[in-house]
Order: structure tokens, then C-alpha cells, then sequence
């Protein structure tokens, strides 16, 4: 993930955000290229948002969205293996360039959907792909 694009996705968060959210734009390893907190964002959405890029970033799936669905029918054992910084809530999607996985975004502090789609709208609007 470009710093370039990272930013232009908080910048577009930032803009089209019905409500006051937090953004966080990952790296392939999960880990901060750029963030923001918008004003009266409540304090829980800065790690959801970290937790949820950094989910889509390290998962063999491309959303939180899609890893929720593929675990949904996992024994409880296999599910207490995962990484314990996962989250399966909706707003973390992977960020790719042509087939190459480049980041990821986690937005949080709206409806899990709105999030979500928040998130590859950003993508788009960065020139990256969300699958």
C-alpha cells in the first residue's frame, strides 16, 4: 500500500461518512500506513477499525465479512486458533492491485454494512481493487 493511496482513502472516509467514524488503512502485515479518528467518534471504533484492517490484511479471505462466512460452521476448537486480534465484524476489506494484495481498510463507528461498503468505496476511489 502506496502512503499516496492510504491517504486518499481516510481522505474519502472522511468525506463521505454519514457519522463520525474511525479508518484505519493497513499494510500486507496488518500494520498502520494512516488513520484518523473523526470528532465525536466514540473511543471503541480506533482499535475496531485497526482490528478489522488488520483481519482483512492477514486473513486468507478478503473481508471480515467473507471470514465471518467461512467460519460460521467451524468447530469452537478451530475457531480458538485463530489469531485473537481478528474480528469478524463487518467493515475490514483488503485492498488489492490488479491480483497482488496490498493492505487492507477498517472503518468503524457506523451500521456494519455502512462500514463495509464505506470501506471499497474508499478502495475504488484510491484506484484498488476490494474483493
Amino acid at each position: 500500500m502506496k502512503l499516496e493511496q492510504a491517504q486518499a482513502i481516510v481522505s474519502t472516509v472522511l468525506a463521505e461518512a454519514p457519522g463520525p467514524v474511525s479508518v484505519f488503512v493497513a499494510d500486507r502485515g496488518g500494520e498502520l500506513v494512516a488513520a484518523a479518528t473523526m470528532d465525536d467518534a466514540a473511543p471503541d471504533t480506533r482499535l475496531n477499525a485497526q482490528r478489522k484492517a488488520y483481519t482483512a490484511a492477514r486473513s486468507d479471505a478478503v473481508s471480515t465479512r467473507a471470514l465471518a462466512e467461512k467460519l460460521r460452521s467451524k468447530p469452537p476448537a478451530e475457531l480458538a486458533s485463530f489469531d485473537p486480534f481478528f474480528t469478524f465484524f463487518l467493515g475490514g476489506v483488503a485492498a488489492f492491485d490488479g491480483d497482488r494484495r496490498v493492505g487492507a481498510v477498517g472503518i468503524s463507528g457506523l451500521p456494519g454494512v455502512d462500514d463495509d461498503a464505506l470501506a471499497r468505496k474508499a478502495l475504488a476511489d484510491a484506484g484498488l481493487d476490494a474483493r
